[in-house]
């Protein structure tokens, strides 16, 4: 009896290089969104990334053993299935509060981080690179570049102010953010009787430095802690 013979065709190192090339590049993108405190970290990237390029791959060579005279594949199907895939994705990540959308900026990354593992695992490694250098040009010149242009886009951010119960401080609090050019879209203030104190999250609307309002906020007698915990670009 003829032993059936094993066709490891793209199961070899390149494929495995290029696989792990998607997940380098894709970390890399969520590393950039969790750093900066964004839905769709590292672990949500790496894998959309490295899935990406895994389909792509099983495109290639996953129906080498069928093709023939009677068969014939379309490679570029698989590729276009994982376009509009992960469309779904990306729009659960797009939220819309007090008339804000939010999340744009992501879903886009997720798009961007799929196409950079479909790059990867079809070969185009240089392609992947530079889309990858490009996103942080993105991410980080742009929006600097941003900032110093005349009547930029306002920006959202999340201050928790944690301050001493009792003392009236939360007016005191609420000035100086306005003071400091933010004004105050939502509040939520949570009480803590066993620690004495009370901590309120701020979600602030304005065009000016955080950092400025967090190191007002510090130098406020009896609050206890300041934390900015998150940034978003309204888009």
């Amino acid at each position: 009896m003829a032993q059936a013979v094993v066709d490891f065709t793209g199961q070899g190192w390149l494929q495995v290089g290029e696989l792990l090339l998607a997940f380098v590049l894709s970390a890399l993108i969520g590393l950039e969104r969790q750093l900066r405190r964004h839905s769709a970290g590292i672990r949500t990237q790496a894998i959309v990334g490295t899935s990406a390029a895994l389909f792509v791959l099983v495109s290639k060579y996953g129906f080498m053993d069928v093709l023939g005279e009677h068969v014939q594949l379309d490679p570029s199907r698989v590729a276009a299935q994982v376009v509009t895939g992960i469309g779904f994705l990306g729009a659960g990540l797009i939220l819309t509060r007090h008339g804000a959308v939010r999340g744009l900026t992501t879903a886009a990354s997720v798009w961007e981080t799929a196409a950079i593992g479909m790059a990867a695992g079809a070969g185009l490694w240089l392609l992947a690179l530079v889309v990858t250098a490009l996103h942080f040009v993105i991410t980080f010149g742009v929006q600097i570049f941003g900032r110093h242009l005349p009547g930029n886009v306002d920006r959202q951010v999340q201050v928790r102010v944690v301050y001493v119960d009792g003392r009236g401080l939360l007016r005191a609090v609420l000035s100086t953010v306005t003071g400091s050019g933010w004004a105050v879209q939502r509040a939520e203030q949570r009480d803590d009787p066993a620690g004495g104190t009370v901590s309120v999250t701020l979600e602030l609307e304005g065009s000016q430095d955080p950092q400025r309002v967090v190191a007002a906020l510090t130098d406020i007698d009896g609050v206890r802690d300041v934390q900015l915990y998150r940034e978003n670009e309204l888009e």
